[in-house]
């Protein structure tokens, strides 16, 4: 099955259950074809290393670090989602690229790699809600409203790498650029710059990066913050209001980042002396503000990993890499900041059952669940990428 994205009509979005039904346009669960091994198969683990290893180096294998440990035991690189498009893009040689991790990431990796390699996604299913939140329909009223209300041409749009391809495209179209949680505050300087005195920023889609990356790190006031609600007229804002801006924050968030709450922090804070505190940047403003360190996956890792033993930690990113970071370390003390469990749900659709029947497939021939941009959507995709890649500092992790 190959999955193109292209733009489509106005229209509400249909009510789909989770595995079910077919929406190709957006992130959103769709129904996994074929026959699925049993999760009980004793056998899954030795299958997945057979049909490796019979596709040898055909087959180059990407793991985000929110995966399953049973994934990532058969990753050749692991990391976050742009590292891992650019790891792809980096091994010409490889056929076929199996992609353990979300659409919007299968979509960045198929517009870097070369034409002849196929992208392939073991789960269609494995969305994210947050690139979900807008859809390019969406946005493309969006803009149409800001040149109503006089202020489009001083808007310079930046884009999350966690976004769709037609999300990136248009940012392209729109002289932005994208960006990542590690290079957030460059990308955002150099948008500002773009847009000039009394100029703004249209950051989507996730409104907790954007907000932060403004007041914490470039030293920006939160009243010149307003949210773009996509639902309503006009935003839910007035032409004063858009026009007094400096940022127009999308309405979008992780559904995992977005849970951290202050009473978690300060819960973290009672129960173990000590601790420190680490987040994603994704988090909401009042729980940023209140923890030790704030940073990208990659920073997060980095971080724990060159912490003293002895330390205690309170980690607010994804469960699976908390878990996989207590083991890693156990000379720390590394605790989940959250009490709620709280895996990446979309994330986790991609499991040993669906990599074997996905591996195995391709060595029967059949390439399943194929990632492919058209290639208006992703030339310009590529354009808002290069903006980024040229852009100073690191640009290589998200």
């Amino acid at each position: 099955m190959s999955t193109t994205t292209s733009t489509s009509p106005h229209a509400p979005l249909p009510l789909l259950v989770l595995g079910q039904g077919r929406d190709l346009a957006t992130e959103r669960g769709v129904e996994c074809p074929g026959d699925l091994p049993a999760p009980s198969d004793p056998g899954l683990v030795e299958r997945a290393r057979a049909a490796k290893a019979a596709l040898g180096d055909r087959l180059f294998v990407l793991g985000h670090h929110y995966q399953r440990d049973e994934v990532i035991e058969f990753a050749d690189v692991t990391g976050d989602s742009f590292k891992l498009a650019k790891e792809a893009a980096a091994r010409p040689d490889a056929e076929y690229v199996v992609f353990c991790g979300v659409h919007f990431m299968a979509e960045s990796a198929d517009i870097l790699t070369a034409d002849a390699q196929q992208v392939v996604l073991p789960d269609l299913a494995a969305g994210c809600s947050m690139a979900d939140m807008a859809a390019i329909d969406q946005v493309e009223d969006c803009w149409e409203q800001l040149a109503e209300a006089g202020v489009a041409d001083t808007t310079v749009p930046v884009t999350y790498m966690n976004s769709s391809a037609a999300i990136k495209s248009f940012t392209g179209r729109h002289g932005g650029t994208i960006c990542t949680s590690s290079n957030a505050r460059t990308a955002l300087s150099w948008a500002l710059e773009q847009a000039g005195d009394g100029g703004k920023v249209l950051f989507l889609p996730d409104q907790h990066l954007g907000r932060n990356t403004y007041a914490r790190d470039l030293g920006g006031a939160l009243e010149d913050c307003v949210v773009w609600d996509p639902h309503r007229p006009m935003g839910g804002l007035t032409v004063e209001q858009l026009r007094d801006a400096t940022m127009i924050l999308w309405r979008g968030h992780c559904s995992v980042h977005g849970r951290f709450s202050v009473e978690a922090v300060e819960a973290a804070r009672r129960e173990i002396p000590d601790v420190k505190v680490i987040v994603h940047p994704e988090c909401r403003n009042e729980v940023v503000e209140l923890a030790d360190e704030v940073g990208s996956t990659e920073k997060i890792i980095k971080t724990i990993a060159a912490a003293p033993a002895g330390t205690s930690w309170a980690v607010g990113t994804e469960l699976n890499l908390v878990r996989r970071l207590a083991a890693q370390f156990p000379e720390q003390r590394i605790v989940f900041l959250e009490k709620n469990v709280c895996y990446c749900s979309t994330m986790n659709r991609i499991d040993l059952p669906h990599l074997v029947w996905a591996l195995e497939s391709l060595v029967d021939g059949r390439v399943v669940n194929e990632i492919r941009v058209d290639e208006d959507t992703a030339h310009w995709a590529r354009v808002a990428l290069d903006r980024m890649l040229a852009l100073p500092g690191e640009t290589a992790k998200d």
